[in-house]
């Protein structure tokens, strides 16, 4: 089985797209632009080589702040495969309280079922539509039956509709009465109508209490137990926009073969999977006989054959490892990437270095990307009717304090902005309902007036901002 998932992307545009998004760490951006765009160019591979050519894992190392996470959220929106981002510090070593390192193969496995079941709804979405309408209209005529019909007449006479020029501009019969339902519902006239749908049950309770239990993952409870049990229905008073959902999502999963779709799941999954393994450091540094430490080498170990290659069993099927690409990333302040074991690090053989930000670079994030804080204020408040303004010197003054905050106290990178913002438009945020329609100019005098006294005391910095 074959899939192309990332050919209309070149390293190139995939820097460009990340461009829109995150200030600098032009390396970064290049590496995982190749590490993604490899993934593709490994299928167009003859077969004697394909299975020889492994991903060339990354490890990302820089502080907190300076966009590694974001790096992973907006390249989970460019893969169109299987992404999945998990923090490292979330599992133990096996013995100890705490998730296994292989439920993260189980999770992507079911982001990519997720991912395929959707792509296969969207090919049957007008049927199920259709479908789904055709149930709703059954309900409807039913009930618009007991009422008294709006024209009772036997006239077969033609409606004709002109327009203001007089010019007959159609001349339709009368319309039937589910046909006259039809177009009100596709019109949304019944939206706020309530109506009474018979829907089947998803989950079976049983297998939702036992598949909670450790070590019970890779079991398919809820395929035994639909086996053994028949399938509940129950019938579900809503609206009917909220009644067409429901409706178009049971006509959907009946038009959908699961099988194929968990089969190319588990393809597409072992073929083209990313998982980004955030929190790497926290995880690095030699055992400890006691306290927190104890496991930390102990997952390392655990994770090894995971990264190496190995097989996964899961509920729907045993899934290869050998191919999934891993992104690791971590600030390594306390440990670095050498305390990893090594055998660990030889499986992640690509290390690229991101840079603290600079003074420009916070100016940069305020100002370039198409999520920047400035246009998220202003479209936050612009429902309130304040139009807000920012003037260049009080974005540089904002710039200035962030990068100043961030050398005398903790550097939490581009955190820190999301703090001043939030000190700068605080009274602003508490008045807003009372300020309809008003024209507010942010310049550097109101920046300092919210933020001087708070800067000048340094104690009051370390809890404030």
């Amino acid at each position: 089985m074959e899939f192309d998932q990332e050919q209309d992307l070149t390293p190139r545009e995939i820097v460009a797209e990340l461009d829109r998004f995150i200030v600098g760490q032009r390396a970064a951006k290049r590496a995982v632009a190749v590490a993604l765009r490899n993934r593709w160019r490994r299928q167009q591979v003859g077969d004697e080589l394909r299975d020889e050519i492994m991903p060339k894992n990354i490890i990302m190392i820089g502080p907190t702040g300076v966009g590694k996470t974001e790096i992973a959220r907006r390249l989970a929106r460019l893969a169109r495969a299987p992404f999945l981002k998990v923090e490292a510090s979330k599992f133990t070593e096996v013995g100890y309280v705490g998730r296994d390192v292989e439920s993260m193969v189980r999770d992507l496995l079911d982001l990519g079922i997720n991912l395929v079941k959707a792509e296969a709804e969207a090919k049957v979405e007008k049927r199920a539509r259709e479908a789904a309408e055709d149930r709703l209209l059954e309900q409807l005529e039913a009930r618009a039956s007991a009422r008294r019909p709006l024209d009772q007449s036997d006239d077969d006479r033609k409606t004709f509709i002109a327009g203001a020029d007089g010019v007959v501009q159609s001349d339709e019969g009368p319309l039937d009465e589910r046909e006259l339902l039809r177009r009100r519902l596709r019109d949304g006239e019944l939206d706020q109508e309530y109506v009474e749908v018979d829907v089947a049950e998803t989950h079976h309770p049983m297998a939702d209490i036992f598949s909670k239990q450790p070590g019970m993952e890779e079991m398919n409870l809820g395929g035994v137990l639909g086996n053994i049990f028949p399938q509940r229905r129950k019938q579900k008073r809503v609206k009917v926009g909220e009644a067409m959902r429901l409706l178009i999502n049971e006509e959907a999963s009946r038009l959908i073969d699961m099988d194929h779709v968990v089969t190319e799941a588990l393809e597409r999954t072992a073929q083209g999977g990313i998982i980004f393994l955030d929190e790497l450091d926290k995880i690095a540094g030699r055992e400890s006989a006691s306290g927190p430490d104890v496991s930390r080498e102990g997952v390392q170990r655990d994770l090894l054959p995971i990264v190496e290659g190995s097989s996964v069993s899961t509920k729907h099927g045993v899934i290869k490892t050998d191919h999934i690409l891993f992104i690791a990333a971590g600030a390594f302040h306390v440990s670095k990437p050498s305390d990893l074991i090594p055998e660990l690090q030889g499986r992640f053989p690509i290390r690229v270095e991101l840079t603290s930000l600079t003074q420009d670079d916070f100016r940069r994030i305020l100002t370039e990307p198409q999520n920047s804080l400035t246009r998220q204020y202003v479209a936050l408040l612009k429902p309130e009717g304040l139009r807000i303004e920012f003037d260049d010197e009080a974005i540089a003054t904002i710039a200035e304090m962030a990068f100043r905050v961030n050398n005398n106290l903790e550097n939490i990178g581009a955190r820190r902005l999301h703090t001043i913002m939030e000190r700068v438009f605080e009274e602003l945020a508490f008045e807003a309902p009372d300020m309809d329609d008003t024209r507010v100019q942010i310049t550097a005098d109101y920046v300092r007036e919210k933020l001087e006294g708070i800067l000048e005391n340094e104690d009051l910095s370390r809890y404030i901002l």
